[in-house]
């Protein structure tokens, strides 16, 4: 696999706080890479620093095929404003419109296009709903469809499946399973450590000023997510026991 983007050496903080360093990882082509700690460990920020809103304390980041012309992101839940007055056809077209001119409006293709994520995503029944009636999981939704047009080679989702029921994670899920059969790379920001185990192929541990790296079965193990302060010792012990299958270890 290709990688898109190389990192190599990283520091990540703010003046007087540094959340993690020595990170050297490559974010490859058609991978899956769940990002997860305490909060507070710098997953955000991870996500941001990508995005170019914020710079590394130290380190080298490179594009070998060169930097994207756009990067597919999906904001917390938390920073999007379901007040704006738009409807959900709107917010998600808004993805489409890179090369877009100022006073340009979508074609017949592009409208085909918007209609096709929508459906995707499973909002086309809310094309014409305002945003502000919409509930946590429908608007999830329409912000996918938003990601979906963005069609971008590496997509960042930044707790893409908070305040969202099983029925629609599982429904967001497979729509990252395709990105990641079609040779994107996706990065995910996650709390819930069943659905990385089953649908990501890597993983970037955060806390305790460390970032762990390397394959989900490598990374998610009970003594290191102790260790790094996202689990405490009855939770370690109990996903010892029951995800991993293997018995109770002496830190119990």
């Amino acid at each position: 696999m290709s990688a898109i983007l190389e990192i190599r050496d990283l520091a990540l903080g703010y003046p007087g706080l540094t959340l993690f360093r020595q990170l050297s990882i490559d974010i490859e082509a058609g991978t899956t890479l769940a990002v997860l700690g305490a909060n507070g460990s710098g997953k955000s920020t991870f996500v941001k620093m990508l995005l170019g809103l914020m710079p590394p304390l130290s380190g080298d980041l490179s594009w070998p095929g060169g930097q994207p012309r756009e990067i597919g992101y999906l904001a917390q839940m938390t920073e999007f404003d379901r007040r704006f007055p738009i409807r959900v056809r709107d917010l998600a077209a808004m993805g489409a419109w890179r090369g877009l001119g100022l006073w340009s409006g979508l074609d017949r293709a592009g409208r085909d296009k918007v209609a096709a994520a929508l459906d995707e995503a499973g909002v086309s029944d809310l094309a014409d709903r305002p945003l502000h009636t919409l509930s946590g999981g429908q608007l999830q939704r329409a912000l996918f469809a938003r990601v979906i047009l963005q069609d971008a080679p590496l997509i960042l989702l930044d707790e893409p499946f908070a305040a969202v029921d099983q029925s629609t994670e599982a429904h967001l899920l497979s729509i990252v399973g395709r990105w990641r059969d079609e040779g994107r790379a996706v990065v995910l920001v996650v709390h819930d450590l069943s659905s990385v185990l089953d649908h990501c192929s890597h993983a970037l541990l955060l806390g305790g000023e460390t970032a762990s790296h390397g394959s989900v079965e490598d990374v998610l193990t009970p003594e290191r997510l102790l260790a790094q302060g996202y689990l405490s010792e009855s939770q370690a012990s109990w996903m010892f026991r029951n995800t991993f299958g293997k018995t109770e270890r002496a830190y119990v």
